[in-house]
Formats: structure tokens, C-alpha cells, sequence
């Protein structure tokens, strides 16, 4: 290019410099006047990356709880149907008429609650499609058994009884239900009250593609069951798993203490993926002395 020409062609540069200064000032007052801002959409990165991981899953409203720490990513193409609930959140399998899996917060202050138990079991009225009814258990020889347990939930009277939503029920050996399962969630409000606040996932383990089957609507009994418990510390996090034969036993938590990571290769769900990855890749590789 000749001296001449590249003389011309910066000629307009100082008038498109002008304009474009002009027009970020424009855009700032615009902006910083409250008047363009309150017209951008506020994303929740969490919340996304949380709907995006889910993909095929099928949800009651268009996304996740943003950010929610118990809130788990499942790894396969078998997707649920997402219910959020007053004192929880669950991922139903309509074939299976159990629960995925069930996540909540238990912070100490609702450890406290009053409100009694409402022990009304009832379908599911938000369950598209196949759902199970109380009568699926009668005379089966399982209890039913609440993943969400019903004494997490006495701080809200809708909470109590949206627990008892056979959604979030599964087949339970009675003598599990009553007892070391029962254990786990005693354990797991003192440590609320000890911690501040644990969040926790709990569901069944189906080691069969063809489990046993109870009821008219053919609820599938469980050949295990799986709980993760993030104690979210900020100063020394810990996280801890739990696995239960679906069988009578007495025996001692310590027995059925797993690391978080054998539960997510035993049921294909990524538990805690809120977490940053360097404290859920440590924390979810050992298991804290936490049962003592």
C-alpha cells in the first residue's frame, strides 16, 4: 500500500474513536441508571450447568434449584421426573414407582420444628403417568419406607405432609426401617445441630433389571439403599456415604460407612457436582471419622 493510500485510510479513525466513545457513554449511563439493567436476565451459571448435566430428565418447571449443594447430576440417560417440594427434591422413576433419588437440606434450626406427624400417606398428585398408591404395600411384607424422613421435616406443616408423598417412598424391610436406617437419620440431625447444617441424598439401589415386584401398580422393592451426607464446614467440609442391604440387621453405622465415591459408581449419580472439584474430589474419597 502506497503513503498516499494509507494516509487516506486513517483519515477516519479519530471520527470512529469520537463515535464509539460517545456510544459507550451512552450505554453507561443507560446501564448504570438502572433502566437496561433491570432488562438483563439474571442466569444462575449453577442452575444451568445443573438442567444441562440433567438431559433427558423431565422436570415440573424448567430448571433445578440454582446452586442447591444436594442437589446430585444423574450420570446415565435414565432421567426421572424432577418434583421440588417444600422440604425436599426428588427424581421419580415411573417404572420403578420409587424415587431416584430424594435431596434436602436439614439445618438446625428446623431440627427444632413442632409439627407433628400427619402419618396420611398419599399418591403423588404431581406424578405424570404410573404412580404408586398406600394399597401397593399392604400385606407385602415391606414398609414404607420414607427416604425424606418425616422427622426432618416438622418445621412446616406442608413439608410434613408432602413427606408423606408415596413418591417419595420405597419398599423397606421393616426391621431396616425401624432400625439402622432409622439410626442414620437420628445420626444425621445431631449432626445438624452440632454443624449448622448437613445436605443429604438418599435413594434406592436396583442391582436387578428385573427387582421384585409389590401391589396392583407393580412397585419395585429395592435390593439396597444408598445415603450421602455433606457436612458443608467451611473451614473442614466432609462428606460421608452409607450403604444398607434391604434386610433385617442390627448392626453398628460404622458397618454400613462407604465413601461417597463407591456410592456414585454403585448407583451412576454424581453426588454434590455444586461443590468445587478439588474439595468433592478429596472429601468424597475418604471417610471422616464422623461416627463416633
Amino acid at each position: 500500500m502506497s503513503a498516499k493510500k494509507r494516509k487516506q485510510s486513517n483519515g477516519p479513525l479519530p471520527i470512529i474513536i469520537i463515535a464509539a466513545l460517545l456510544g459507550l457513554m451512552a450505554y453507561k449511563y443507560q446501564l448504570f441508571d438502572g433502566e437496561l439493567l433491570s432488562k438483563i436476565p439474571k442466569v444462575n451459571v449453577a442452575e444451568n450447568q445443573a438442567a444441562t448435566k440433567q438431559g433427558t430428565t423431565s422436570t415440573t418447571s424448567t430448571t433445578l434449584p440454582g446452586g442447591a449443594l444436594e442437589i446430585p447430576v444423574m450420570q446415565s440417560s435414565t432421567g426421572g421426573q424432577v418434583l421440588k417440594r417444600k422440604g425436599y427434591t426428588l427424581s421419580y422413576n415411573a417404572d420403578y414407582k420409587t424415587p431416584q433419588w430424594v435431596a434436602w437440606e436439614l439445618t438446625k434450626k428446623e431440627t427444632k420444628g413442632e409439627v407433628g406427624r400427619t402419618d396420611k400417606f398419599l399418591p403423588d398428585p404431581d406424578v405424570r403417568g404410573a404412580k404408586a398408591y398406600t394399597s401397593d404395600y399392604t400385606k407385602s411384607g415391606y414398609d414404607r419406607g420414607h427416604m425424606a424422613p418425616a422427622a426432618d421435616m416438622k418445621w412446616n406443616r406442608r413439608a410434613m405432609e408432602e413427606s408423606f408423598y408415596m413418591s417419595n417412598i420405597c419398599p423397606q424391610n421393616p426391621n431396616l426401617n425401624r432400625g439402622d436406617w432409622n439410626d442414620l437419620e437420628d445420626k444425621s440431625r445431631q449432626w445438624a445441630k452440632k454443624y449448622g447444617a448437613v445436605y443429604i441424598t438418599c435413594g434406592p439401589i436396583y442391582d436387578s433389571k428385573k427387582p421384585k415386584r409389590i401391589g396392583n401398580n407393580k412397585v419395585a422393592v429395592p435390593d439396597a439403599f444408598y445415603k450421602v451426607i455433606l457436612i458443608n464446614d467451611k473451614k473442614n467440609p466432609q462428606a460421608i456415604g452409607f450403604i444398607f442391604p434391604n434386610k433385617a440387621g442390627h448392626k453398628p453405622l460404622t458397618k454400613y460407612a462407604v465413601t461417597v465415591d463407591s456410592v456414585e459408581r454403585r448407583t451412576g449419580i454424581d453426588f454434590f457436582p455444586a461443590l468445587p472439584d478439588e474439595i468433592e474430589n478429596r472429601i468424597e474419597a475418604e471417610i471422616p471419622n464422623l461416627l463416633k
